[in-house]
């Protein structure tokens, strides 16, 4: 299956999603992938998501070396993913899609994961591909090893043409969708964040994420799922944020109080590269408005237009991330899978 299309033949959509979603959902570049930490609070980071051969669920990956994404999907499946972002695609108008679904985590076979990630990100994202040659991603080890989270969408809410001040329309999975079970959990525990934002003042990265990455999106948790929406409209307070946010479902409304988290990403028209920032904390809200208190910003993975600054900003994070791949391997009773070019052996 080609990662630019999805043919909307009935046999080739055996979950039966609507065909308004379906071009955004295979051809997004970007998603804001939403999972639920132990407390029950939302982390939202964006992801490249891809539509599963089988074409039941909707898949995106995280490296092995930082799998808190994949653990927390493991711990609670009940997942989220928004598309609202269409820079660099081809649809004209596309909808905004919000998917509630049930994650499996794939993470039993670290080659076939690597092999397969690498194949599908030649297909959608050849520019980004096109920055290293093979010899060097063969040194990158620890970001092309990577674990699987495939979501089942048991809810499709989507906004027409992304007009969000409209009603959405709403899709529920038939009876008899089954969705995917996770690989068993590897013993051990997870590495600790990788990151350190201790005493970190969030108000700088506020402005700046503001200034040049733009409307975010905000995740709340309603009946024990993470929903995130997008924020239009947004201004900055002195102890956060407010704007507006649409209307998403009678059976899905924002309580009066909620932990949350505030995502921003974006990226150029051809992606080889990317700018996110989000922060937690909890929202207060009424009808569409929405104020957002920020308790703490998140550490994030940012890849800088220009081939130097991106180099440099990713040797740096193999620096830190890469002693981590080894242990995460040995976790898992599997050796350390190697890079390799599609069909090659």
């Amino acid at each position: 299956m080609s990662d630019n299309s999805l043919e909307l033949d009935p046999h080739e959509n055996p979950a039966g999603w609507p065909a308004q979603v379906i071009p955004i959902m295979a051809r997004a570049l970007t998603c804001q992938f939403a999972t639920l930490t132990r407390t029950g609070r939302p982390v939202t980071w964006p992801l490249t998501p891809y539509v599963n051969d089988d074409r039941r669920s909707i898949d995106v990956s995280t490296g092995l070396v930082c799998p808190a994404k994949a653990e927390r999907a493991r711990r609670n499946p009940n997942v989220a993913l928004l598309f609202s972002d269409a820079a660099g695609l081809t649809l004209e108008a596309p909808p905004t899609v919000l998917v509630l679904g049930r994650a499996a985590v794939r993470d039993s076979d670290l080659q076939a994961n690597t092999d397969r990630y690498v194949k599908r990100m030649l297909n959608k994202l050849p520019a980004a591909m096109r920055q290293a040659p093979w010899f060097v991603m063969r040194a990158q080890t620890w970001y092309w090893a990577r674990i699987w989270i495939e979501v089942t969408p048991l809810r499709i809410v989507w906004w027409q043409k992304g007009r969000l001040t409209e009603e959405p329309r709403t899709w529920n999975a038939p009876d008899g969708i089954e969705p995917k079970l996770s690989d068993p959990a590897p013993p051990g525990s997870s590495p600790g964040p990788w990151q350190s934002v201790a005493g970190d003042d969030w108000r700088g990265h506020a402005a700046r994420a503001i200034g040049r990455i733009g409307n975010p999106t905000v995740t709340f948790v309603a009946d024990g799922w993470p929903v995130p929406v997008p924020v239009t409209e947004l201004r900055a307070l002195p102890e956060g944020f407010a704007g507006q946010i649409p209307k998403v479902h009678p059976s899905v409304a924002l309580p009066a109080e909620s932990p949350a988290c505030l995502s921003f990403q974006s990226h150029a028209e051809k992606f080889v590269g990317h700018d996110n920032a989000a922060f937690v904390g909890r929202v207060d809200a009424g009808f569409d408005q929405l104020q957002f208190i920020v308790e703490r910003r998140l550490g994030g993975f940012v890849l800088p237009g220009g081939l130097l600054r991106r180099t440099s900003h990713f040797l740096g994070y193999g620096r830190k991330l890469g002693s981590r791949l080894e242990v995460e391997c040995r976790r898992r009773s599997q050796p350390v899978p190697r890079v390799r070019r599609p069909n090659v052996t």
